[in-house]
């Protein structure tokens, strides 16, 4: 709350010292120098403001929730006079309010977004299914041969190494190894369910394709790049499989 309400009081600033600036800019433009640190810290820290409340401001209007800009500017010029029209008491208030608006908007938002994703994710899934090469597990994990390696296959508590790439249902990548040219390496018993039970099904050497419920994935957690309730589909290599006194690489 207190963040939000600092924010607010932010963004009212930037809004009424930009106002404030128009005017004089119509009689002078004054040039911007960036030339010793001192200049480029104090117009930093301006953009940085500024960058801020562009993006404040499009989330709210996101939300629907659209600001009198003119009464921003106004709170700000009045109170810098010491005639502002409400006391610290009503400003907490509103702006406690505010927030709560907010965050309830954002809550609903979520919950339509995350309802959109399973119904969408069930679909793909009783489609992929049918798919010939697609095998689907008792627990609703559905996987592809890319190729068969000849190796061991890991048990739950081994530790792997892998490479993969993880992306949504529309394609978009939001995790991946090869990006950035290193192998992944974890124990197989900490990683989400789907992964738990499918790298089981692979020998080393091998390349499968997973596509995984969102049960068996992150469940109703939103994780940003990752909405509540999605399929994910993922590319994974196995590598090898370590243990304390051994590691079997592919071959």
């Amino acid at each position: 709350m207190k963040k939000t309400i600092k924010l607010s009081l932010i963004a009212a600033s930037v809004l009424a010292l930009t106002a404030c600036n128009q005017e004089a800019k119509k009689e002078q433009q004054v040039e911007v120098k960036l030339e010793t640190e001192a200049q480029q810290q104090a117009y930093g820290i301006g953009a940085s403001v500024g960058n801020f409340l562009n993006q404040d401001l499009a989330d709210k209007k996101a939300l629907g929730v659209e600001l009198d800009e003119a009464l921003l500017k106004r709170g700000f010029e009045d109170a810098l006079a010491g005639n502002a029209k409400l006391d610290d008491e009503k400003i907490r208030e509103v702006l406690t309010a505010l927030d709560q608006s907010i965050r309830t908007k954002q809550q609903e938002k979520a919950k339509v977004e995350s309802e959109k994703s399973k119904a969408e994710g069930e679909k793909y899934l009783a489609e992929n299914a049918k798919k010939e090469g697609v095998t689907v597990t008792e627990s609703g994990l559905q996987y592809e041969v890319i190729t068969e390696g000849e190796g061991e296959k890991p048990v739950a508590t081994d530790v792997v190494k892998v490479h993969y790439k993880g992306t949504l249902l529309d394609g978009t990548e939001f995790d991946s190894s090869y990006s950035r040219n290193e192998p992944t390496t974890f124990p197989l018993n900490r990683v989400i369910p789907g992964w738990t039970e499918g790298l089981q099904l692979m020998p080393v050497g091998s390349k499968y394709k997973f596509t995984i419920p969102s049960e068996l994935a992150y469940g109703e957690r939103d994780l940003g790049k990752i909405p509540a309730n999605s399929t994910l589909v993922f590319e994974v290599e196995l590598l090898e499989i370590q243990s304390d006194d051994k590691a079997v690489p592919a071959e």
